[in-house]
């Protein structure tokens, strides 16, 4: 059964809705392998939750929008993007199907990190466009969809479900931003581009990291990031793009000018949900004023203070942010 919205006020409205599939994430202790595990620790943590955690975190009133199994687990999932003021009242619970799980074996060089998946068949797989809460999509109860191309990999139903709400979204005047997010042990880079060229080209902004760029928009890893990032506009017709740059920044631009922003080295306690933060910061700045410079500054700045947290969570502040920002964060203790 579908959870709807009771009628709302402006009190009651978002500033971002998001929609995708949250799993449980099992991870040995201490960089062990999972053959050698006794325990596993149990985070939350999906794209697009993660995303909308970020942006609730940094002020933002953001809407998850997802299909859950309603145990234990499922419940689980939902408290914990819940507790960070996200509205989870869209949810839609069945009886039926799981909760998807992927399990983490945390490496160092020179022995890679690896992520096993066990989400086949999970609740939100199996999303219907039918599912979709027909009052949600109306003028004035949010300005943004965010979308990753992750659902995208899942299943033809979650594409089509996907593919119903940007129609939805955009007829009642909403903006889509769309994370490429390409993950490969989902699908290989060529359908990844089939099923996510129509979001590529239209949405309002995309995230995408330069692999991605070289990988299924095929952008020759030879060119540099100015004429590379140039051709991306191209494509998008001159809508905001953003492409991270690993260990070397980022950059966003449009038709008109193009930024850049590096990235201070950070021991990467925390690495999982790193590129959902930086949206999330990158988001929560332009949906303040839509300033490439500044919403660049935001996104780098949340991304770091992520790779400190453990978890795929980005548990940080505003305040936070801002003292990044002015240059006033400290080793030192804060007592």
């Amino acid at each position: 059964m579908n959870s709807t919205p009771n009628n709302q006020s402006s009190e009651t409205q978002w500033d971002v809705v998001t929609l995708g599939e949250t799993m449980l994430r099992l991870t040995p202790d201490s960089n062990l392998r999972l053959e050698q595990a006794e325990s596993l620790q149990v985070h939350v943590g999906g794209s697009e939750s993660n995303t909308a955690v970020g942006l609730s975190r940094l002020g933002k009133r953001v809407a998850w929008l997802s299909r859950m199994t309603d145990n234990h687990l499922g419940r689980k999932v939902e408290r914990a993007i819940a507790a960070h003021g996200v509205c989870t009242r869209h949810v839609v619970w069945t009886n039926n199907d799981r909760v998807g799980l992927y399990f983490l074996e945390a490496g160092t060089p020179p022995r890679n990190s690896q992520v096993i998946y066990d989400r086949a068949n999970s609740a939100f797989s199996k999303i219907q466009p039918s599912d979709l809460p027909s009052d949600l999509f109306a003028p004035l109860n949010s300005k943004w969809l965010h979308i990753t191309g992750i659902s995208l990999w899942l299943s033809d139903s979650v594409r089509a479900t996907v593919a119903d709400a940007v129609k939805r979204a955009r007829s009642v005047g909403w903006q889509i931003s769309f994370d490429v997010n390409h993950r490969s042990l989902l699908c290989s880079a060529k359908q990844a581009m089939q099923y996510s060229e129509s979001l590529f080209e239209s949405a309002d902004l995309v995230f995408l990291p330069r692999r991605d760029a070289n990988n299924l928009w095929g952008i020759s890893g030879e060119l540099s990031d100015e004429r590379a990032m140039s051709q991306l506009v191209a494509m998008r017709s001159g809508r905001p793009t953003v492409m991270t740059l690993g260990t070397r920044g980022a950059m966003a631009s449009d038709a008109n000018h193009c930024e850049t922003k590096s990235i201070e080295p950070v021991e990467p306690i925390g690495r999982l949900g790193g590129g959902d933060s930086f949206s999330a910061g990158f988001l929560s700045a332009w949906l303040e004023k839509q300033d490439l410079r500044r919403s660049l500054q935001w996104a780098t700045a949340t991304a770091r203070l992520k790779y400190s947290i453990p978890g795929d969570l980005p548990l940080i502040s505003r305040q936070e942010v801002e003292r990044l920002l002015d240059g006033k964060a400290s080793e030192t203790l804060v007592r």
